[in-house]
């Protein structure tokens, strides 16, 4: 009946202890984030004329904005 009742338990807490596969879904979440504001950065600095510097200077002016 020990033996059993060791096996279930071992069961039933293999896949809470199975770290590997949670901190592989936080890279990859990292990774799309990453990709995401990689994304948004080129349409914003492909449709500005006026070139990186500008861009910088207006995000960071919104961002002060935002912040107070």
């Amino acid at each position: 009946m020990k033996n059993m009742m060791i096996k279930v338990w071992t069961r039933m807490m293999y896949p809470v202890k199975n770290e590997k596969g949670a901190q592989s879904l936080e890279w990859l979440g990292l990774a799309a984030l990453l990709i995401l504001v990689l994304g948004i950065i080129s349409q914003a600095v492909d449709t500005q004329k006026d070139g990186i510097g500008n861009v910088i200077e207006n995000i960071l002016k919104k961002i002060s904005e935002m912040v107070g």
